[in-house]
């Protein structure tokens, strides 16, 4: 098992790179990107990063030129012929060959394109342009490009033995979390936390200790670099950004009422089984529940990620009901902010009622609250999401208006055509 704590006191990035592998990324990314590269490859996307916390002065912590120099990494990457080979030849989902020969040949090929990175004021502005499905493969290194080096900002002035107390406690607290769940009956879980988390070195660790910890009740992992080398399965299906921007294409109000619908009839053509989760909440889960064809009842099951999470999985089992459908055969996941006490109290309210699932993200993988002066390894809020296509800007609504984004105008136009009222706020922990 690696030192963590050696291996950061003695770091040297060459060695131990914050992104090392062009698969070191969520595998939802890899299946949305093929989507894209089948039905949308034409369309120019703009990612922009956003710093949901402004607390966190993140230029006045990270240096410009390591960023830079972690940035300019990514883009020297290349798929390997191992790493081809696993995406080629293994099974996902019970599919082999999930990843076509034409889109491998492609992300074979590839470079990720070029950045744009511009100090204002204590935040980065971080940008990347160009055809979607080049561009959007940014999302999840930029992200944990992000958060690693404002963690080794803190870490930096930290002794050997302080770290190695740092890292002891903070393996104790995950421990201690996972024995906490092991007692769940039926229980499935899964890490979903490539994003925000502390480091690769210790997603990693998290990973083995949840596997060690929870034996059968732990399903996988969103990282696919981790799957290969873990030999676990890989997780995950779709996210926002689909709907986002097949919306921001869409030339009417009845165009874009279509639109999130119109993402995953797409969906529905490449995948089947338990790539058939909808995620409802980028418009509003009512609304889109209200307007969905027929067909979709028929799908597995219902990904949760905004909002009061207990009241969407109810609104959920009220429509499968509606629509003619047994909610005790459905799936939900639930995926927003979760931590311990949340996953046990939706995983009893839920029980009998409907197929439960937990991905587990950041307070999995980034969890040192409280184990630092002045709490300085924090989580916290940073996003990076598709800001405009074809020129045209996106917009998220969400279920918790916290987590809304776009200009005001078309917030206001997208409420509008999605009959989104009054919603409740939340507090946006990560």
């Amino acid at each position: 098992m690696v030192d963590i704590a050696t291996r950061v006191h003695n770091h040297n990035w060459k060695i131990d790179p914050i992104v090392r592998s062009l698969i070191d990324t969520d595998f939802y990314k890899l299946l949305m990107c093929q989507s894209v590269f089948r039905n949308r490859p034409e369309a120019q996307v703009r990612f922009s990063l956003i710093n949901r916390t402004t607390s966190i002065p993140l230029a006045d912590l990270i240096d410009e030129g390591e960023l830079r120099e972690q940035l300019d990494h990514i883009r020297s990457l290349r798929l390997t012929r191992g790493e081809s080979t696993w995406m080629r030849g293994n099974t996902f989902y019970g599919k082999r060959q999930m990843f076509r020969p034409d889109f491998m040949e492609w992300f074979e090929n590839l470079q990720l394109p070029p950045y744009h990175l511009e100090r204002k004021g204590d935040q980065y502005e971080l940008t990347f342009e160009g055809s979607w499905p080049e561009v959007m493969l940014w999302e999840i290194p930029a992200l944990a490009v992000l958060m690693e080096l404002r963690g080794r900002a803190v870490l930096r002035d930290m002794g050997k033995f302080e770290l190695q107390v740092l890292y002891a406690r903070g393996m104790t607290k995950l421990w201690e979390k996972i024995e906490r769940l092991r007692g769940l009956d039926g229980l499935r879980i899964a890490d979903f936390g490539t994003r925000r988390r502390h480091s690769y070195l210790w997603q990693d660790w998290a990973v083995q200790a949840m596997l060690e910890g929870l034996g059968d009740k732990f399903t996988g992992t969103s990282n696919c670099l981790i799957a290969m080398k873990r030999d676990l399965e890989a997780v995950g299906t779709n996210a926002h950004e689909l709907p986002m921007v097949y919306s921001a294409l869409a030339k009417s109000d009845a165009a874009l009422r279509q639109a999130p619908y119109d993402v995953l009839a797409d969906w529905h053509e490449e995948h089947d089984g338990n790539l058939r989760i909808i995620l409802p909440d980028t418009y509003g889960t009512k609304g889109f529940l209200d307007g969905a064809p027929d067909w979709l009842a028929g799908w597995t099951g219902i990904r949760i990620d905004s909002g009061d999470p207990a009241a969407a999985a109810e609104v959920a089992i009220d429509w499968w009901k509606l629509r003619g459908e047994d909610p005790t055969k459905k799936l939900v996941i639930f995926s927003d902010g979760l931590d311990t006490d949340k996953i046990i109290e939706l995983h009893g309210q839920f029980k009998g009622r409907v197929r439960t699932s937990f991905g587990w993200g950041t307070l999995l993988t980034n969890d040192f609250r409280g184990l630092t002066e002045d709490d300085a390894l924090a989580p916290f809020s940073l996003v990076c999401k598709a800001v405009s296509a074809n020129g045209n800007p996106t917009v998220k609504l969400s279920d918790n208006p916290n987590k809304a984004m776009g200009p005001k105008a078309e917030i206001e136009r997208y409420k509008r055509v999605f009959g989104v009222g009054d919603q409740d706020r939340m507090e946006v922990v990560v």
